[in-house]
Formats: structure tokens, sequence, C-alpha cells
């Protein structure tokens, strides 16, 4: 029999992505409620303060016991601190777009068509990470899991000795730094064994992943993002079921060292900085050694089923790369697999 030790006590792993204040409908898409807009109203941005004004008070007020309510700008404008105002004009967007869309999914893939983002981009973040916690399910294995946390957290990229590639959260590595525990994650990842100088600050692998569920929400594992290790076999998994979820396409996708197909004609950059890379390689340009040593990861998406892909595309693989930008962040853009994939037009 397997071993399941791994499932240990992670039903509700990320308590705080809001999912929990959502509804499933029958084919499995996010459905808003109004406890899902109230989280809103208990952010930073538009929760109350000693300070705030009688009409902010009361406009607060009627939101939370309805959070649907009509709000005329007229009133917005009366409240007394103008930064107010604004955060709830953003929000009052942000919340007439997710009202109008079907379901939380179709509200996503809007915010990419046409003219570009105009939402926080924390609020892009936020749906990411409740994407993928639907996506991922209850029954889900750890490093899934803290592989999962690439679609909604910037990581920091180390490379240490004999070239091991090591990803931290970046908030994570920060808080650290300024706490004065450690100057970076250099400091926290020394030596070939992966021991670590502070508990703060573990590397996550197969033999102690059970242990992420008791600090899931501390985003303060580490990770080995070499080929060959089994956190990019993980991430692989992740992508798949993305593509799965919002695509309706199943895809296999397997990690590689090098790109050999002198019949290459698709890829996906999965950030900013490897769609750069890809692309200077298929239009066969220059790319200087320092470049190409940010690339992190190289992965081969197939389509299992052929339907699902243009014909012209079928049979042939799509290329895809993670990287980190000049400032060693992996910042990954997932809706760029939803997207940019060479899929057959729907009828």
């Amino acid at each position: 029999m397997v071993s399941r030790i791994w499932l240990y006590d992670m039903t509700n792993y990320w308590p705080n992505s809001a999912y929990n204040t959502l509804l499933i409908s029958p084919d499995r898409q996010l459905l808003v409620t109004d406890d899902f807009l109230r989280t809103y109203l208990l952010r930073p941005e538009l929760s109350l303060v000693p300070e705030s004004c009688a009409i902010e008070k009361a406009l607060h007020q009627r939101l939370m016991e309805n959070p649907r309510s009509e709000i005329a700008d007229a009133e917005i404008a009366t409240m007394a601190d103008e930064d107010i105002q604004e955060n709830y004009r953003v929000w009052l967007r942000y919340r007439a777009r997710l009202l109008a869309a079907s379901s939380l999914e179709s509200f996503y893939m809007s915010l990419f068509r046409g003219e570009g983002v105009d939402v926080p981009p924390l609020f892009v973040a936020q749906l990411a990470q409740i994407f993928v916690r639907h996506i991922l399910g209850d029954e889900v294995h750890p490093l899934e899991a803290r592989m999962g946390e690439l679609f909604f957290r910037t990581q920091k990229i180390t490379v240490l000795e004999d070239s091991i590639v090591m990803g931290a959260d970046e908030e994570t590595v920060s808080r650290n730094a300024q706490a004065g525990d450690t100057g970076n994650i250099m400091d926290l990842l020394k030596g070939k064994s992966m021991t670590m100088r502070s508990a703060d600050l573990d590397v996550l692998y197969e033999e102690n992943a059970a242990e992420y569920w008791t600090r899931n929400t501390n985003f303060d594992f580490a990770v080995q993002l070499n080929f060959g290790h089994e956190p990019i076999n993980h991430f692989c998994r992740v992508l798949e079921k993305w593509i799965e979820h919002f695509l309706g396409a199943k895809v296999r996708i397997t990690p590689m060292q090098q790109i050999s197909d002198p019949k290459w004609s698709w890829h996906v950059g999965l950030d900013a900085a490897a769609t750069e890379i890809l692309n200077k390689l298929y239009n066969k340009e220059t790319v200087e050694a320092d470049e190409l040593e940010k690339v992190i990861c190289l992965f081969r998406l197939d389509f299992i089923d052929e339907a699902a892909v243009a014909k012209a595309q079928a049979g042939k693989p799509v290329y895809m790369a993670i990287a980190m930008n000049e400032q060693q962040q992996l910042k990954l853009k997932p809706q760029n697999l939803l997207f940019n994939l060479p899929l057959a037009k729907a009828s």
C-alpha cells in the first residue's frame, strides 16, 4: 500500500485565501458570494479606522450588511479621506466586473483581454491563489501545494554551489533580513546538504513534506528548482491542472534540460524573463551566456487530446521555460498559459 502520510490534516490549507467563502457550481466553476465580497471590506484598504468619518462608517456598515448595495459616486465624494474615496472607487469597479461575470474563472479570463488589467495586482494574485487552491483540491501532495505558491507569490532565486538553484518566498526572505536574523537566502542555504541555519526557512523535500501543512500560511519553505528534482515535477502537475481547469485541455508537461528541436514551432514563456529568452532563441538571435544562466528550467508540453490543438500545431510540442529576472526574482505569469497556447478555435 502506498503511504499517504503526507495528507496530514491539510483540508483547510491557505485558509486566508477567501476560497472557503465561494460557492462551487456543478461544472466546478467558482461563484461569487456576499461573504467573498465582504472579505475585501475587511482589508486594510477599506476597513474602518478611528479616524474614519461618519459618512465612511455608514457606507461601510451598509456594505457589510449588503455587499451588493448600490453606491453613488456622489456619496463617496463626501467622505473626508480622499485616499479612501479612491479605494472605494477601485473596489466598486472591481465588484461590478465580478458580479457581471458568470463565474470567478470567467472574470479572471476577462481581465487579460482588451486593453489590459485594470484592477490592483494584489487582487489578481489573490485570485490566482484561490484558483490554485480550488484546482489542487484537498488531497494534494504538499510539494504540489508549495509549487502552487509560484502562481501567486514572487520567489527569490539563489544559485548555490554546484549550480543548485533554490527558490524562497521573496516576502519571507525580506522579512527575515529586516529582522536581522539572516542577511539573505544565501546565508540560509549553506552547503550541499541543504542544512538550514534558521528554523524560519527550511528546505521542503519529499522526506519532510508533511511539515508543510503545519506552516502552510507562513510561506517559509525554500525549494530546489533544478531539473530532475521533485519540486519541478510537482510544478508540472500544477501547470497541467491549471490548463485543464481553465481550458478543458488535457496536456502532459515534462521538464527538459535543453531544446534541440529543428522544427521548433511554438513556445510560451511562463514569466517575462523566460518569454524574452525563448523569443531570442526561437528567432536565432544571440543570447549571452549570463542571460541563458537566468533560465531555471525548460519544459515540453504535449497535448493528450489532439482535438484541442490547432491543426497546424497537431503532433508538435510546445516549449516553455521559467527564468529569473535581473533582480533574481521568479515572477510567474500563469495567465500566459491561458492565452498563448495554440488551441483549436471553438466552432
